[in-house]
């Protein structure tokens, strides 16, 4: 394989890592601000509040 190859490799993979680390920041703060919701709406959505607790991230202490 040729220099330009491994280059075009090395970079897909550093993008998708930047993408994948992207994405969890967001689910991250869409999670956080389901939280907000009570747990008959949350249920109704089909989520778990101790679910979506494990994985939220959000720059606010107060959501």
């Amino acid at each position: 394989m040729s220099l330009f190859g491994d280059i075009g490799v090395a970079t897909r993979n550093g993008l998708h890592k930047m993408i994948e680390a992207r994405e969890g920041r967001v689910r991250g703060h869409i999670h956080a601000n389901l939280l907000t919701l009570n747990d008959e709406d949350l249920a109704r959505a089909g989520y778990s509040r101790k679910e979506l607790s494990k994985t939220a991230t959000t720059p606010f202490p107060y959501l």
